[in-house]
């Protein structure tokens, strides 16, 4: 048990599995963790009903994401300002995610937008916002690899 939460092996395995295909068919998984249907459906209940699996998401084709520009944006926060950080920047779709990292920044953030000039009003956004001392980006050249 991990945090009083089932996480078997078979669990890992669906989870997996649900990672790499959300939409994968019932019937699908069963096969291939060795289940019936109905023992799927009920994990995947379980492990939503105990905030395990918190939902789905999609992931783009390589082909749409070339044409778009990520970044990632280091952001160094005033002390005692995280809170209100986190939630202004969780108003702004264009971030992907949003990490607390050790070192000279705070946060690390993940965008994506379609052209340099959105890039840049999500930078000027993002340095606007009350807390945030400074920011440093780098853009995405290339993704090796995602999972």
């Amino acid at each position: 048990m991990q945090g009083g939460r089932d996480m078997d092996k078979q669990n890992q395995k669906l989870i997996s599995l649900l990672r790499a295909n959300a939409r994968e068919a019932l019937s699908e998984l069963s096969r291939k963790i060795g289940m019936s249907r109905t023992a799927v459906a009920e994990r995947i209940k379980k492990l939503e009903s105990q905030g395990i699996i918190q939902g789905y998401t999609i992931k783009l084709a390589p082909d749409y994401a070339q044409h778009t520009i990520g970044a990632h944006v280091m952001i160094d926060i005033a002390p005692q300002a995280t809170t209100a950080v986190v939630m202004a920047l969780k108003k702004m779709p264009e971030i992907q995610s949003l990490h607390a990292v050790s070192g000279v920044f705070d946060l690390m953030a993940v965008i994506r937008a379609e052209t340099t000039v959105a890039v840049d009003e999500i930078l000027d956004s993002i340095g606007e916002i009350q807390g945030v001392e400074k920011t440093q980006s780098s853009i995405i050249l290339s993704t090796k690899f995602e999972r």
